[in-house]
């Protein structure tokens, strides 16, 4: 009997997970926007004097792992599951991590969603008593992502206003069967939505209704309403799908509205730096949340928060195919409090 379940896609832990220490690494223009002092390292090329940008974006996953367990005076070898995920095909950027480190790994793709899924399912295996010590870690790289999904970069393709910029980064979070908080409390998975978009550069709206309707099943599962939280935030809607998404959850009669963002808005000064809906990418949410909203809960500015990391799951080579866009959003409540 499935004793932890409420509702029909929310689970309550009865042991929640402490997220013990996080580590974050971004890329040159993330370090020149909004939350630049949130971040544990801002790279000055984002090579990071590699020969291949994909080589690079592996070894931002495997540092921000590395540093992330120093933060909690740890090495990789006393984690037992390494989470990982990233956007790029057979998720090279995290295996050829999880090469280095010798962690015993699960690689994980849900695209932008896989922050929430990595801690969903780390807290999971903590809670039922598998393990002790895990760590969570996403990345994406602008260069690494645009050139599988979109043109190669070398075209210099004009971006339309819909456009999201993808997030150059790395983050980590170790997660614990001991320690002092900020504790993972409820997980709800997320189903896949389809709204029918086939345009590759407009994913904030393609991922907008399943990030409503997680938010949704989530108030519907635990009986929680809008005033529990402190902040509710979506991974990468930006500026277009963070409005349609408000709106849904609206209509089904909770008011978000004072307490919604989105990392996708909240990483760059999108005017400044031109980044036209706002940021994207697996490393979205995983350095905003790892970087600007785990210091907060830490220095009490934030008790309880929902992070809905969202994910939009094409492929470039069924776009061409004409195919539709489906959706996917996590959420956990993060809570100071078990």
């Amino acid at each position: 009997m499935a004793q932890k379940r409420l509702g029909k896609q929310t689970v309550a832990l009865e042991n929640p997970p402490s997220i013990i220490a996080t580590a974050t690494i971004v890329g040159p223009k993330e370090g020149d926007g909004p939350l630049k002092d949130y971040f544990d390292l801002v790279l000055d090329d984002d090579l990071w004097g590699e020969d291949s940008w994909e080589k690079a974006e592996a070894k931002l996953q495997q540092e921000a792992v590395k540093l992330a367990l120093n933060n909690a005076n740890m090495v990789p070898s006393q984690a037992e599951y390494l989470f990982a995920g990233d956007l790029l095909n057979q998720i090279i950027s995290s295996s050829y991590a999880a090469r280095q480190l010798k962690i015993p790994f699960f690689g994980l793709y849900g695209a932008c969603s896989t922050k929430t899924e990595s801690l969903s399912l780390g807290a999971m295996s903590i809670d039922g008593g598998f393990a002790d010590t895990v760590v969570c870690v996403t990345s994406s790289h602008f260069s690494t992502a645009e050139r599988q999904y979109r043109f190669p970069l070398e075209h210099g393709n004009q971006r339309p206003p819909t456009a999201q910029w993808t997030v150059t980064g790395a983050g980590a979070s170790v997660l614990s069967s001991s320690g002092n908080g900020p504790y993972i409390t409820h997980l709800t998975t997320g189903k896949i939505i389809d709204p029918g978009i086939v345009n590759a550069n407009n994913m904030g709206p393609a991922m907008a209704p399943a990030a409503a309707d997680t938010i949704i099943q989530h108030f519907r599962d635990t009986g929680f309403k809008p005033e529990n939280y402190d902040m509710i935030i979506t991974g990468d809607l930006a500026t277009l799908g963070k409005d349609i998404a408000e709106e849904l959850v609206a209509k089904e009669g909770y008011d978000i509205s004072k307490i919604f963002m989105d990392c996708g808005i909240e990483i760059f000064d999108g005017e400044r730096q031109d980044t036209h809906a706002g940021g994207s990418g697996c490393g979205c949410s995983a350095v905003v949340f790892a970087g600007y909203l785990y210091k907060a809960l830490k220095a009490g500015k934030l008790k309880r928060i929902m992070l809905i990391s969202t994910g939009a799951l094409l492929s470039p080579t069924i776009i061409q195919q004409g195919e539709s866009i489906p959706g996917i959003a996590h959420a956990v409540t993060i809570s100071n409090e078990k």
